[in-house]
């Protein structure tokens, strides 16, 4: 088959035509793919401001700022125990007593002796008188004089001997009944009848009424803390209700197994819906701290100006970047000052690879 070396001049108008046509076509194929380019989907974090030391909450329990361990005075057998634990006592109330046999008779035995002081004490004074007649007459010497002087003063000493010895074993009758010393519930007993005392054993813990206080745990990080920062109190009974908590004693020195500090909170206004026992949480909080806004460390870009964030517009979806004042670095997170405000977008993920006025598309799991 034969090829025309050259075309006829008829046709030439019509091919420059077509492939006019042709180039146009593919010039608007071109830009139409490049207005329908896709939108970069990005990963944010709501930008929230909060104190620089965010609270901490620690878990105790309530319990009476006075709390007295009762005990008898004297040794002996309890004979009876009159109140359990929870009863509510009065003071002057008798809580529990011994047998008191041996104590009814050493009071006994002090009585006789008080007696036959008083009667010495009565003869040697009526000696004395009769001696000292005798002298002013001179039938007595003054060494005679002298000697029933010294018995006269030897009778008084016995007597005030014999009597103090009187009180202390009336005193010592007198507890062989355990009372309270205030109003007050108890709330543990340590004594059964038949069950032999030391002096000065525990048989009661008797919980005075009055101001009640939270008693929790503070780690050694947290012990200045604890000195400056406000505290309030919630009960696990009724989260809803906080009461005002004030730090009142700080043991100075930690606990040999826990390694923590004992702290125990006031609670002025804990009316009678407090009970002892009850499990409460304890807030500390900065009275003034700084805040600032905690973002992952891959949020962060610095393209050698300083440190800075993107930030996605909600509506049009375009990035901004905002440079940022750095407060602290941790860990895992960056804590931003100043710079970007409440409630903005900030991308988190991939920031190396984003432009200014580029548009994004917010991912919706991010919110």
């Amino acid at each position: 088959m034969t090829v025309p070396s050259r075309l006829p001049a008829s046709r030439l108008p019509a091919l420059a035509a077509l492939a006019a046509a042709l180039l146009l076509s593919a010039c608007n194929e071109k830009k139409a793919v490049e207005t329908k380019a896709p939108e970069r989907p990005v990963v944010v974090q709501t930008v929230k401001f909060e104190p620089m030391q965010p609270a901490r909450s620690f878990v105790g329990t309530i319990r009476p700022r006075i709390e007295a361990d009762l005990g008898f005075r004297v040794t002996g057998k309890v004979e009876k125990r009159l109140v359990n634990v929870g009863d509510v006592v009065k003071a002057g109330q008798v809580l529990a007593t011994l047998d008191s046999i041996d104590l009814g008779l050493q009071k006994e035995q002090a009585e006789a002796e008080l007696r036959a002081a008083a009667g010495n004490r009565a003869q040697a004074n009526a000696e004395f008188e009769r001696i000292t007649q005798l002298r002013k007459q001179g039938w007595s010497t003054a060494a005679e004089l002298d000697k029933q002087r010294a018995a006269l003063d030897e009778a008084e000493g016995r007597l005030l001997r014999s009597r103090h010895a009187l009180t202390l074993a009336a005193n010592a009758f007198a507890y062989a009944e355990l009372k309270a010393d205030s109003d007050g519930v108890v709330t543990a007993t340590m004594a059964e009848p038949g069950q032999v005392l030391a002096s000065g054993t525990p048989a009661f813990k008797v919980a005075k009424f009055g101001e009640k206080e939270a008693v929790i745990a503070l780690p050694e990080s947290l012990v200045d803390r604890a000195r400056t920062a406000s505290a309030t109190a919630t009960l696990w009974s009724n989260a809803a209700k906080s009461y005002p908590a004030t730090l009142r004693e700080l043991s100075p020195s930690a606990d040999s197994a826990s390694r923590t500090y004992q702290a125990r909170f006031s609670l002025p206004d804990a009316g009678p819906e407090v009970d002892l026992g009850m499990t409460v949480t304890v807030t500390l909080k900065d009275k003034a701290s700084d805040t600032v806004a905690r973002l992952p460390l891959s949020a962060l870009y610095n393209d050698g100006h300083g440190p800075s964030v993107w930030v996605a517009d909600r509506e049009s979806g375009k990035l901004s970047l905002k440079p940022v004042e750095v407060a602290s670095y941790d860990s895992r997170e960056v804590l931003v000052k100043s710079g970007i405000a409440d409630g903005e977008a900030v991308v988190t993920l991939g920031v190396q690879k984003l432009d200014a006025g580029q548009k994004v598309r917010i991912s919706t799991a991010a919110f």
